[in-house]
């Protein structure tokens, strides 16, 4: 029982590092930046001094504070951002899905078919058919509602 794949609990810590220092496509950012307000610092950075590191190394603490607390106060902004980024990233992502969907005008004696929706209360309904019959269009009263003959 010393195959790799046993021990996943030992990997879980480094899974969840990756997953909070990537920037997500959604957002723009890190979880951990929009969580803390900073970039996290990597560990390799510390080994292999980055500019970041360097600089930040040289800077007199009270200065460092200052910078800090700003971007601490920045965080808000940092937020907003990736707000405005989740809503430009849902707007692609509905043209792109949009795009096969062909509109047309229902128009009265057409034959369509009906949507069952399922009963939220009622699990064992989950496999019942979404679409219901062929019915005539009797009387268009709006949009989005019509009146259908069997």
């Amino acid at each position: 029982m010393t195959r790799s794949y046993w021990n996943l609990s030992s990997k879980l810590l480094f899974a969840l590092w990756a997953y909070r220092t990537s920037v997500r496509t959604s957002t723009g950012a890190t979880p951990y930046l929009l969580t803390y307000g900073v970039e996290v610092v990597l560990p390799i950075e510390l080994k292999i001094l980055s500019l970041r590191i360097l600089i930040e190394s040289n800077l007199p603490e009270s200065e460092w504070a200052r910078i800090h607390h700003q971007e601490l106060c920045m965080m808000d902004e940092e937020r907003l951002r990736a707000a405005y980024h989740v809503q430009d990233y849902q707007r692609r992502i509905e043209r792109s899905f949009n795009k096969k969907i062909r509109s047309r005008e229902l128009r009265e004696g057409d034959m369509v078919l009906r949507e069952c929706r399922a009963s939220i209360f009622d699990p064992r309904e989950k496999f019942k058919p979404n679409l219901s019959g062929h019915y005539i269009i009797d009387e268009i009263l709006s949009e989005k509602a019509v009146k259908l003959l069997d």
